[in-house]
């Protein structure tokens, strides 16, 4: 009995230090996985949503969220392929945003459209979701509708 409470006691510790899931793979090749969903976007005739971000950033989880549930979710999935990159603390992947003219220091989370050939269609230059927790699911929405529009 005493094993089995100590075993409960330390699952539970666990899992209150273990945080929410991680919504970014760290340890992914991000060159090769833009280059799959590049693949994946040229068979689909879509364009690729590249979105840069990390586990930490509470405005990346808000984005993460409405591309799955909320408005944006279902524009998201009929108007592009998604990719995530991960930039841990900005130490990660800076290349890459970096060569889609993405300047992570105005803020993450930030995407970069891709044609299905590749090439650069928009890019968030300006920091436009930084904020993605106070533009709400509506704003959201309003900017990605208009990117989707742009990007065809």
């Amino acid at each position: 009995m005493r094993f089995l409470t100590a075993s409960l006691l330390l699952a539970t510790s666990l899992a209150a230090h273990a945080g929410p899931p991680a919504i970014y793979d760290e340890g992914v090749d991000a060159k090769a996985a833009i280059r799959a969903t590049l693949a994946e976007a040229e068979r689909a005739s879509l364009p690729v949503l590249v979105v840069f971000g990390a586990n930490w950033c509470g405005d990346c989880r808000m984005l993460d969220a409405t591309f799955k549930h909320g408005p944006s979710a279902p524009l998201i999935a009929k108007a592009f392929k998604v990719v995530k990159v991960d930039v841990g603390r900005f130490d990660r992947n800076v290349d890459i945003a970096e060569s889609y003219r993405v300047p992570l220091k105005k803020g993450i989370p930030a995407v970069a459209v891709l044609s299905p050939q590749g090439k650069l269609l928009y890019a968030t230059e300006g920091g436009e979701l930084a904020d993605a927790r106070k533009m709400g699911d509506q704003g959201v929405y309003d900017f990605f509708t208009r990117i989707s529009a742009s990007a065809k």
